[in-house]
């Protein structure tokens, strides 16, 4: 048995070396159990094992093992909850890595079906997808918005893997790059700080508007912005799907561009949270060196950076709000801003505004696009409504949260489409929304 999270490790992708280590970890969950309700994995295992009157975590069965395996979709709630990860402890028991490890291997060794692998090839090529979707927005939306459950969804679901049940986000008419290169040159004397913005594949076609507010609200605050160049999806899809090789690869090429920017004098700012995450944290693991090194130190969230900013001696925020101020906000915490471990920066931020806030800490079930994969609406759409009803009931003027997709679930469950915290922040200072 060996404890494998470098994905570059002969053995990693090992059927019998891992499945040695599904045992190992799964009786440490098994005994612990601190993680019961955080995905429908841990409810899982806890089953099968409780089958037998010894509870061996080794009678559990290959099929069983890769069905709790199925079930986490990568919140990575249960590793920053977790007493024995391997900064803590010398069981160095990290679930969600052990999980991405499971993926990869059964990906590499067959294991995986062919409906699988064509959902994640859809989902995976979401800047392919994007600029065809973008540039015929009309037709695409009609697909996008057709009413769940009806023929057209069914159809994709039939041919993409996608579920017929689920609302989808629609595609933007202009894409926030071209609306950044249309825009009036903006300079700034003695900027505070320059950020390029990694607008990853949500913002870029799907919801520019965040990133239009994002631009507007750092300028109004003496950040010069760029737009990083190359930029591209994170690959998170892939990642999420067991197909390590494409994501490599597509790590690999953004490590390589957002050093780059780096080297030139920029942070990197990037406005949706599982984005974030896999560039602090995922690179490292699947790229590696120093570029990857450089490029983790210098990533923020877009409100982390904000208040980096906000808190740096001699530095602040501009406080002089002007426009509509909320008298109660109700902000949803993404499981992936939650994991990073920064704090509650999004709140901190719209705190500034003297509204008064109300914490939602629950999961979307979306994560990475898992909820939105056919085989997974059963189980998703429970916690999506959870959610929904946790929202509803906070009777907030106005919902928030920093995840596009987390922000479309609400709105499959409410019917209130929540806002970026920082477009809080924008229609705060006066800053109008653009005309769409």
């Amino acid at each position: 048995m060996t404890t494998i999270y470098d994905p570059h490790h002969p053995l990693y992708l090992d059927e019998a070396d891992t499945r040695i280590e599904l045992e190992r970890v799964y009786d440490l969950c098994h005994g612990c159990r601190l993680c019961f309700k955080f995905c429908p994995s841990f409810p899982t295992l806890f089953d099968y094992i409780d089958q037998h009157d010894d509870q061996d975590a080794g009678k559990m069965t290959p099929t069983q093992q890769d069905h709790v395996a199925d079930e986490c979709f990568q919140c990575k709630l249960c590793y920053i909850n977790c007493p024995y990860i391997p900064s803590l402890h010398e069981w160095a028991l990290d679930f969600p890595r052990l999980m991405l490890r499971t993926d990869a291997m059964r990906r590499a060794n067959g294991h995986m079906s062919t409906r699988n692998k064509i959902t994640t090839a859809v989902m995976g090529r979401t800047d392919a997808l994007g600029m065809v979707a973008t540039s015929a927005s009309v037709v695409s939306n009609v697909v996008m918005g057709a009413k769940p459950g009806s023929i057209i969804r069914k159809v994709v679901e039939k041919t993409a893997g996608i579920s017929s049940v689920r609302m989808l986000p629609p595609f933007a008419k202009t894409r926030f790059s071209t609306w950044f290169k249309r825009r009036p040159k903006i300079r700034l004397n003695n900027p505070k700080a320059k950020v390029a913005v990694f607008p990853t594949c949500l913002v870029e076609y799907q919801d520019p508007s965040i990133g239009q507010d994002l631009v507007k609200v750092y300028e109004h605050n003496g950040i010069e912005c760029t737009i990083a160049d190359n930029a591209a999806c994170c690959g998170a899809p892939y990642l999420h799907s067991g197909d390590m090789a494409t994501f490599t690869k597509v790590a690999a090429k953004n490590v390589a561009n957002l050093a780059a920017e780096v080297r030139k004098g920029n942070h990197i700012v990037v406005p949706q949270p599982t984005c974030s995450y896999v560039l602090k944290k995922d690179y490292l693991d699947y790229v590696g060196g120093p570029d990857a090194q450089l490029v983790s130190e210098n990533t923020f969230d877009a409100a982390e950076y904000l208040m980096k900013v906000h808190k740096t001696e001699g530095q602040s925020l501009e406080l002089d709000f002007k426009g509509h101020i909320p008298e109660t906000i109700t902000y949803h915490t993404p499981c992936h801003l939650r994991a990073q471990n920064i704090g509650l920066k999004s709140r901190d931020l719209m705190k500034l505004t003297g509204a008064k806030i109300k914490l939602i800490q629950q999961c979307s079930g979306i994560d990475g696009m898992w909820g939105l994969r056919a085989e997974n609406a059963d189980l998703s759409m429970p916690i999506a409504k959870k959610l929904g009803k946790m929202i509803e009931e906070a009777q907030g003027e106005v919902v928030t949260g920093d995840c596009h997709l987390a922000n479309t679930a609400i709105n499959e469950q409410t019917g209130n489409q929540p806002v970026h915290p920082l477009q809080v922040l924008a229609r705060a200072y006066g800053i109008p929304e653009e005309k769409k």
